[in-house]
């Protein structure tokens, strides 16, 4: 039995997956900036209605030029749109990570890449970030790495060929996190720039502290 159709829907299946992962990080990293975006999107009637009205308009945009004019480009632009409006991830009103950080009392979460254990496979992980320590957990929310915040002596950002490493120093450690895809560079430096961020505010509190003894 030929087993080329199989071969071609697993190469489909990847290419859609890719899509959907390349749009849902360009969407985390333009909520991150429009915090009026993130209020909408945690409204679950309010997104369901941006979405269909996204598609709407690009359906639009591919049937009117079609019909009264020869506008291919703009049909492509609602055709983009409509396929946009399918792609987008649904509306999140509290996940498991949102617990998560509230438990730990972290004010912020992003994207660690990955992190590796000696000894073991690379895992993704998420940074939860709080005043006192910053933890990297994977999925399942288990914690690879902890950091004092207080201890971060230097950060850096180094580009490489399709990723990106994050080097963070704490104390007499060193983690690595590496960022790989489109968005690589952009993620590791969103990272960064959460952690620099709290660690300088807890740096400036503890010499005001220092000053006013």
């Amino acid at each position: 039995m030929s087993t080329t159709p199989r071969v071609v829907t697993a190469v489909q299946d990847g290419f859609v997956q890719r899509t959907k992962n390349w749009i849902g990080a360009a969407f985390f990293l333009l909520i991150r900036k429009s915090p009026k975006l993130l209020e909408l999107h945690r409204n679950e009637k309010a997104w369901t209605l941006f979405r269909v009205a996204l598609g709407c308009f690009g359906a639009a945009l591919v049937l009117l030029p079609l019909a009264l004019w020869s506008g291919y480009f703009t049909a492509l632009f609602g055709l983009a749109l409509f396929v946009l409006s399918i792609l987008l991830p649904p509306a999140e009103l509290e996940s498991e990570t949102d617990r998560k950080a509230r438990e730990l009392g972290a004010q912020t979460v992003v994207s660690g890449g990955e992190y590796k254990l000696p000894n073991q496979e690379p895992r993704s992980v998420q940074l939860f970030v709080s005043p006192s320590q910053i933890w990297a957990m994977d999925k399942y929310f288990e914690p690879l790495v902890v950091m004092t915040t207080a201890d971060i002596r230097s950060l850096r950002v180094e580009p490489a060929h399709e990723e990106c490493v994050l080097h963070v120093w704490w104390g007499d450690r060193k983690a690595e996190f590496v960022y790989r895809g489109v968005f690589a560079e952009r993620f590791a430096r969103l990272a960064e720039e959460s952690l620099r961020q709290a660690s300088d505010v807890v740096k400036a509190s503890i010499l005001s502290r220092s000053a006013r003894a």
